[in-house]
Formats: C-alpha cells, structure tokens, sequence
C-alpha cells in the first residue's frame, strides 16, 4: 500500500486541523493504520493507531482527548482530528500502515511523506 498525507498547515494555538491521508492498494481495509510525528533532532513519535474495521483506537497521552484517528475503508482513507491545538503539535505528521496495533514505528513497514503541522502560540 502507497500512502500520501495531506491537511497540514499553519494555524493559531486552540485551534483545529483535520489531517487526511490517502492509501493506494486493494489491500486497504486489511491494514492497521498509524499517525506519527517528528521534529528536527528528534525521533518519530507515536501519535495515533486504529484498527482496520475502526473498532480499535490506540493515542499517546499527550494528544488523548484532543486528537480523532478515523477510517474510512470504501474510500481507502485516514484522518486525524486534532483540535485543541498547542505550539508542541507542532511537527511533521506521518501516515503509516502495519499488521498491527502498534505504538512502535518499527511495526510500519509502510510511510506516507509527511505534511508539515505548524501552530503558533
């Protein structure tokens, strides 16, 4: 599976972005599906993990009860709902596929390219 991450832009401390990421392959809804981050100097860190009917959602504690993982397998998509945003979101957001539910990157063996979340306080 091919994956592309868009939606990502410049937006002001409280407040909301929705990140889209597109998935090439027949094999979709098969896939668990992750969203990572990264700054410069850092390592990817985990953000959000869903299953591939939906039915399982998997956050870091710094973005629970701010951030939606959500699917949709007919259109072969995933989205992350931040709201609430803070200047510490602020990073390279990744789409990434693995076999399973899993907060390690090292369990995604499939990356989009990221899409640049900036939030100015």
């Amino acid at each position: 599976v091919q994956l592309q991450a868009s939606g990502g832009g410049l937006v002001q401390a409280g407040g909301s972005l929705r990140l889209s990421c597109a998935a090439t392959g027949r094999t979709f809804s098969s896939y668990y599906m992750g969203w990572f981050r990264q700054t410069p100097g850092k390592e990817r860190e985990f953000v959000a993990a869903i299953s591939w009917s939906g039915g399982r959602t998997y956050y870091a504690d710094s973005v629970r009860g701010r951030f939606t993982i959500s699917r949709d397998n007919a259109k072969n998509m995933v989205y992350l709902q931040m709201i609430s945003l803070k200047p510490e979101d602020t990073a390279a957001y990744y789409c990434a596929a693995a076999a399973v539910l899993s907060s390690g990157s090292r369990d995604y063996r499939n990356w989009g390219q990221g899409t640049q979340v900036t939030v100015s306080s």
